[in-house]
C-alpha cells in the first residue's frame, strides 16, 4: 500500500490549504495534480481549439465532458510520477459520469490506503451552501460543478475516509488526518517538522 496522501472533494474544500499543512508537517513535498494537468492533456491528443469551440458552444458542462478522458488519463500518469507526496486533486479529477473512466480511475486509486475526500459537513445540502458562499456562486436555478461534484457518486466512492471540515480551522482538519493516516500506517512516525 502506497503511504502517499491524496485530497479529493470538490472546488473549495480546502484541498490545497489542507494538503499544505499535511506536506509541511510530514516533510513530504506537496503536488497539485491542476498544476501539471495540461501537460499530461497534451500526451494524448488534446486539442485547444475543440475545447474552446466547445466552450463556446456547448457551455462549461461541454468543455468538462471533453476533459472527462484527459482527467483519468491525467489521474493514472500523475500518481506513477509522483510518490511519497501529499496530493490535491482538482475537483473534476475524482468525478467520473462514465463508468468506464471511473472503474479505471478506482482501479488506479486501489493501492492508496489514504485518499481522504474533504467536505464541509455530512449533510450534502449544508455542504452545498457553504461551497457556495465560499465560491461566492449565485444560484441560476440551473445545477452548478460543485453541487455536481458533492452530489456525485464517484468521491464517496473512491475515498478511504471522509473528513468534514465545518467548524474546523485547517490547523485542525490538519490532525485529524495525521490521526487517521497514523491509524493506517501505526509503523511510520508522524510529528512536527
Amino acid at each position: 500500500m502506497s503511504s502517499d496522501i491524496i485530497l479529493i472533494g470538490p472546488i473549495g474544500s480546502g484541498k490545497s490549504t489542507v494538503g499544505s499543512l499535511l506536506a509541511t508537517r510530514m516533510g513530504l513535498p506537496q503536488r497539485s495534480m491542476d498544476e501539471y494537468r495540461w501537460n499530461y492533456y497534451r500526451e494524448i491528443g488534446y486539442d485547444e481549439e475543440l475545447a474552446k469551440h466547445k466552450r463556446e458552444t456547448e457551455g462549461f458542462w461541454g468543455i468538462y465532458q471533453y476533459w472527462k478522458p484527459f482527467e483519468a488519463h491525467t489521474v493514472e500518469r500523475f500518481l506513477s510520477e509522483h510518490k511519497d507526496c501529499v496530493i490535491d486533486f482538482g475537483a473534476g479529477h475524482s468525478v467520473y459520469e462514465d463508468d468506464f473512466l471511473f472503474q479505471r480511475v478506482q482501479q488506479i486509486l486501489m493501492p492508496y490506503a489514504n485518499v481522504i475526500l474533504l467536505l464541509p459537513a455530512a449533510d450534502l445540502n449544508e455542504s452545498i451552501q457553504i461551497l457556495n458562499e465560499r465560491n461566492d456562486y449565485v444560484s441560476d436555478g440551473k445545477l452548478n460543478i460543485n453541487e455536481h461534484f458533492v452530489r456525485h457518486p464517484s468521491n464517496y466512492e473512491l475515498a478511504k475516509f471522509t473528513v468534514y471540515t465545518k467548524a474546523k480551522t485547517p490547523e485542525e482538519t490538519c490532525n485529524e488526518i495525521l490521526q487517521l493516516v497514523s491509524a493506517t500506517q501505526p509503523h511510520r512516525c508522524i510529528g512536527t517538522k
